[in-house]
């Protein structure tokens, strides 16, 4: 195991150490607080180290369905730590999250332990699996960047769609459909970009990886609860979300 963990954090270092930081910078920011890094890690190294704990915790997942909105499955930040752990190795990477504080010209933090979705999985596995469009709107005191990450893309129909500065008082909107291919980032601030997934098409098969930061990790208890009953009606579950919830509401009492 210490084997594996060294390798994902040793991959991690080594793709941070091989970007050219103020082109992304620049790119980040001409787009809006937006960017795409093609391979960040290798194929070969997600495909043989992250995707086997990825299809190994398949059958934890929560499916969910909205009608009009969304339908997929979900693996959260609970089931990630105890069963999925390599995924934390870069979630939890100093340098990858002193990369992403210059980037985004902010000190970042990582979530607390109570947030089902600092680093999740995704799963789009039967046909029609989509999301529509929404904003990762911030729930905490400060703004929280969602950073996507490919594990698996075999398909033709489910892309990541993306409106450039849909709210932008000056500029037109620029419409992208993405393919998130195993190892591909893309990173962006959760209050400025409207995304969507286009629905799966039959035999195909995509599964991504999400991870969160935040500016300021205190989050106001009305919005808690409210962010808590979206998670487990879109997301988790009500058994995973509020079980964790009272769990560290028992802890502090």
């Amino acid at each position: 195991m210490q084997n594996l963990v060294n390798s994902v954090t040793d991959a991690v270092e080594r793709a941070v150490a091989a970007l050219n930081v103020d082109q992304l910078h620049q790119e980040y920011w001409d787009q809006n607080e937006f960017l795409v890094i093609k391979q960040f890690l290798p194929r070969a190294f997600v495909e043989a180290t992250l995707v086997p704990q990825a299809q190994d915790v398949k059958t934890e997942l929560n499916r969910n369905y909205i009608p009009g909105h969304k339908k997929g499955g979900s693996v959260s930040y609970y089931t990630v730590q105890e069963k999925a752990p390599r995924f934390l190795d870069l979630y939890r990477s100093e340098s990858f999250k002193a990369f992403l504080s210059r980037l985004t010209e902010v000190k970042l933090t990582f979530c607390p332990d109570n947030d089902p979705h600092s680093c999740a999985l995704y799963y789009y596995t039967e046909p029609g699996d989509h999301i529509g469009f929404h904003y990762d709107t911030s729930y905490y005191k400060g703004a929280r960047y969602t950073i996507l990450m490919g594990l698996v893309d075999r398909s033709t129909h489910c892309k990541l769609v993306c409106e450039l500065f849909k709210d932008h008082p000056t500029k037109q909107p620029r419409h992208l459909e993405l393919v998130t291919e195993p190892g591909d980032m893309v990173i962006f601030n959760g209050d400025k970009l409207w995304h969507a997934v286009t629905p799966l098409g039959e035999g195909e098969e995509r599964i991504a990886l999400t991870m969160e930061y935040v500016t300021n990790p205190e989050m106001n208890p009305v919005k808690r609860i409210y962010s808590n009953l979206k998670d487990s009606i879109a997301y988790f579950g009500l058994k995973t979300v509020f079980k964790r919830a009272f769990s560290g509401l028992n802890r502090l009492s």
